[in-house]
């Protein structure tokens, strides 16, 4: 392809479905920590068993088998909803059947957690609401024995190998400890660029609001994922991975954007392959492409010539990433303190209508922005556990209380009643203290980190809140 052959690609890719008509799904993939309560490794004997029953006694079918004969992906054929062990046999992940409201999800969500966690605390397991997984020092850090998985395994662990003029993490198995809170919603194209814009500019506040990636070897991070992906092979185009520290001015601009990320996977005779990433319009310009494949407990190179079908299999991991549903997948929230589950997504569903608002709110803003960061820069300094020295707390408690009001607008108008699951964020914004920073400050007060596994595996908090509100 030529460059102009593959923008149009990436057009029909990226653009033309935010060009349909929408009904407005909301789609929620929520990964978990399965945490063995002795404080050993997790027994996936344990993880597979009770997955297994649940998704039998439920109506969920068979529809990932691993290389070992094991099911590791599970679908309800009546809602659509599918459980799935996300890169390793330490996570769990719910993925939610199209709904258009979040009421639904949040009961389906509550009840399946509430009879996970009975039969895995019947066998010394939990699942909690963790953006790591707290026993990640004693697990077994195997990727699933899926080609999928084991080429992303590969690629990960390149930065081992690979030189190049950054900084990689001595973590290249972050993925089979690290969980996020994702949210897919439906764009259209007249607001792609404002949504884009908005939603980067607010990077900075969602962490103050939903960091919950801590673990002790980064004492001073709230949110570790974050420099997970940006300082693992996935960074070494940063086109790839985070912010855009230069939001697009247009849609072409966009696509001018996504034809420089890079492609660093392909498929051939069966076999998934990686290779250094190679930005999109260089890599159709490459006669051929040496890659390696794993199998058979080893892996072996292969080469390649470059085909137009390689880019279905282009992956990004912005925070604002636009997908080829015609939806933005929103992927910087860490996983949350499961009664707090919803409060990722209805933070974006409120704020995805008022996006003008929130523009006109943050470029007037002088608490966080107008003091010589950028926004990816202010979003690290937010990941801290202390905030930065410029920033007057009493004014920028009030600029979290401004966008969280502009987002409850924004639920409100949808008529679902789903304002309600903003409630834990109102809170979390008076005091300025996300999930981990509240458990970093607990712990040490004297409690344990099995206090906050218990504490964040619990489901009953929105019940609460109804309780308060009739009241």
């Amino acid at each position: 392809m030529d460059r102009e052959q593959i923008k149009a690609s990436l057009y029909e890719r990226y653009i033309a479905p935010t060009e349909k008509n929408k009904k407005d799904y909301i789609g929620i993939e929520i990964e978990m920590p399965v945490v063995n309560l002795s404080g050993k490794a997790t027994d996936f004997a344990v993880t597979k068993a009770v997955t297994e029953g649940f998704c039998r006694v439920r109506g969920f079918e068979p529809v990932g088998i691993d290389s070992e004969g094991s099911c590791y992906s599970y679908t309800d054929p009546v809602t659509g909803d599918n459980l799935s062990f996300d890169c390793s046999y330490n996570n769990m992940e719910f993925s939610f059947g199209k709904e258009r409201s979040l009421k639904a999800i949040w009961e389906r969500f509550s009840d399946y957690i509430t009879e996970l966690n009975d039969k895995l605390m019947s066998n010394g397991h939990i699942l909690t609401g963790m953006g790591i997984n707290p026993g990640h020092k004693v697990n077994r850090k195997e990727f699933l024995p899926v080609p999928r998985y084991q080429m992303l395994e590969g690629y990960l662990k390149r930065a081992q190998d690979w030189r190049f003029p950054m900084y990689f993490h001595p973590y290249p198995d972050f993925a089979t400890y690290a969980c996020a809170s994702q949210v897919q919603l439906d764009v259209k194209k007249d607001k792609l660029i404002e949504t884009i814009r908005a939603f980067s500019m607010l990077e900075p506040i969602k962490s103050l609001l939903f960091a919950n990636a801590w673990m002790e070897e980064e004492p001073d991070n709230l949110c570790v994922r974050d420099m997970f992906w940006e300082n693992s092979t996935h960074g070494i185009n940063p086109h790839n991975i985070g912010m855009f520290e230069h939001i697009p001015e247009n849609v072409d601009e966009l696509l001018e954007y996504i034809s420089r990320t890079s492609i660093f996977c392909a498929e051939r005779e069966g076999h998934y392959l990686h290779f250094k990433p190679i930005p999109i319009i260089e890599y159709f310009e490459r006669e051929s492409i040496e890659a390696e494949y794993f199998e058979n407990g080893e892996y072996h190179s292969y080469t390649f010539t470059p085909e137009d079908d390689d880019l279905r299999l282009l992956r990004t991991y912005k925070f604002e990433d636009l997908t080829f549903r015609g939806t933005i997948e929103y992927r910087s929230g860490c996983c949350q303190p499961f009664s707090d589950a919803m409060s990722v997504a209805a933070f974006h569903i409120g704020l995805s209508s008022e996006v003008d608002k929130v523009i006109e709110l943050m470029e007037k803003d002088t608490v966080i922005y107008h003091h010589g960061y950028t926004a990816g820069e202010l979003r690290k300094l937010m990941n801290g556990v202390k905030l930065p020295d410029f920033v007057d707390q009493t004014r920028l408690k009030h600029l979290c209380r401004k966008i969280l009001e502009l987002a409850k607008a924004g639920l409100k108008k949808r008529g679902f009643g789903e304002e309600i699951y903003l409630e834990p964020l109102f809170d979390r914004a008076a005091r300025l203290e996300s999930p981990a920073l509240r458990m970093l400050q607990g712990i040490e007060d004297g409690k344990t980190m099995e206090d906050y596994i218990m504490e964040y595996a619990s489901v009953k908090r929105e019940n609460e809140y109804k309780k308060n509100k009739a009241c």
